[in-house]
């Protein structure tokens, strides 16, 4: 733990790291409370872009801790943090977005609050611009970015199952089944899974004797599990 005078920016960056590394989010959400704000949520920022996978996620985690309680404090500072999410995966940012539907997703699993105001924001990443005037979507193209996207869809299909599934996103997650990325492909199975879709066995079924493998976080561990098997498991819930 830092103890006397408040940290500078270096200093809490390399102590936020280590909690990550430690998944020390109590002790984080601590340490937020008594420095300057911006310079932690700048620490999680950074190891969004972590080449350690464990860091990566236990940054997202943290995110759907700490914002939902800034949310409690003062709504407009949590929008501000979910508009950064969203900026970030705007062409116009210059950056990238990594890290970033996941974060928002598990923000939104935690605050009701943060949901209903930017739950169709993320739905739009799955969604091509329409004919008509409304039919504005923000289709992801880059297959890791969308495999972050369905990771966050799949992650509150599994908090708001009802909820989600009011969301009419069935037919978008269903096109994803055929992407040549078959980490997207296993994404969408888990996530049709979680909505029980029925109408969606058949092409979920046709996945059951794949053994191609892919990573999943899931219940705060990362998982190496078979797209066979996230089809099994799918078609069970369907069931």
């Amino acid at each position: 733990m830092i103890k006397g005078k408040r940290a500078g920016r270096s200093t809490i960056k390399r102590h936020i790291l280590t909690l990550l590394r430690q998944k020390s989010f109590e002790e984080i959400c601590s340490f937020f409370e008594n420095n300057p704000n911006h310079l932690v949520l700048n620490a999680l920022f950074g190891a969004l872009c972590s080449p350690v996978e464990s860091v990566r996620w236990s940054s997202i985690e943290c995110f759907g801790i700490i914002v939902p309680r800034i949310a409690e404090r003062k709504t407009e500072d949590a929008r501000i943090v979910m508009r950064h999410f969203l900026w970030s995966l705007n062409d116009e940012s210059g950056g990238i977005g990594w890290g970033a539907p996941e974060s928002l997703a598990e923000i939104m699993c935690h605050c009701q609050q943060m949901r209903s105001e930017y739950l169709h924001m993320l739905v739009s990443y799955m969604r091509k611009d329409g004919r008509q005037i409304f039919q504005d979507g923000n289709y992801l193209e880059l297959p890791m970015l969308q495999r972050g996207l369905l990771w966050g869809i799949g992650r509150l299909c599994e908090c708001h199952p009802d909820e989600m599934a009011e969301s009419e996103i069935v037919k978008d997650v269903s096109d994803y089944l055929s992407s040549p990325d078959l980490h997207v492909a296993g994404l969408a199975i888990w996530i049709l899974g979680f909505l029980r879709e029925k109408s969606a066995a058949e092409e979920v079924a046709a996945f059951a004797d794949r053994e191609d493998l892919l990573f999943l976080y899931r219940s705060g561990r990362l998982e190496e599990v078979a797209i066979g098997q996230l089809a099994e498991e799918a078609l069970l819930l369907m069931d």
